[in-house]
């Protein structure tokens, strides 16, 4: 199974890929995580990246497709994989194929964006191990410490409320083209992303035909 999940920044995507990883048996493959780990390795294209997401833009097409195809080269997407942030325009949605991707539902989690902008200016996410949690709704269980490895936990420099309304105005305007996209296709699968997450994780099974 192939699939993509769309939504804005902070929508939930990256929580309800990991719960469906574990139950779809498959990898997710995060766009966000894939360059923040080209940043991590220090390499000029990593501190290229760097700029334009501390700013709030988004990368290239040609960055994200080349780091993307690397990783789906892997052997454990020989039986599907999770696309988490891509594609992000409709330019990346019909060059699809050309990158030997063939979808076969994308998930919509619809989520406000006032809510966006609470769930993001409370997010922490640890450095090292790359665990994500939130003050509010996701707190780790000893404050600013993350559980998974025992790193200090830190704001993510796109999680500034200008960043973040820059980064939603982006969105609209490149991004939710690829909603009727999907949905012309009859791809398109929309979740309420601002249900309990547990809701959210079901109704999407609901949606892709998988029983617990």
């Amino acid at each position: 199974m192939v699939l993509t999940l769309i939504g804005a920044p902070g929508a939930g995507k990256g929580t309800l890929a990991s719960t469906l990883t574990k139950q779809l048996e498959i990898p997710t493959i995060s766009t966000g995580a894939l360059l923040r780990d080209e940043i991590g390795s220090g390499s000029e294209l990593g501190k290229e990246i760097n700029a334009l997401i501390s700013n709030g833009n988004f990368v290239s097409d040609e960055m994200v497709s080349s780091l993307l195809i690397k990783r789906l080269q892997q052997p454990d997407c020989k039986n599907g994989y999770i696309l988490d942030g891509f594609p992000r325009n409709e330019t990346q949605a019909e060059n699809l194929p050309n990158l030997g991707i063939y979808l076969e539902k994308a998930i919509l989690l619809s989520v406000s964006d006032s809510e966006i902008i609470t769930r993001l200016t409370g997010r922490r996410e640890c450095p090292n191990c790359r665990a994500t949690y939130h003050i509010k709704y996701n707190p780790s269980k000893v404050d600013g410490v993350c559980d998974v490895c025992g790193a200090a936990l830190q704001v993510r420099a796109d999680d500034t409320p200008e960043v973040i309304q820059k980064r939603l105005t982006i969105y609209h305007k490149q991004t939710e083209p690829l909603i009727q996209f999907f949905r012309q296709k009859g791809l398109l699968y929309e979740v309420d992303g601002e249900d309990s997450i547990d809701q959210t994780f079901k109704n999407t099974l609901q949606a892709l035909g998988v029983t617990l």
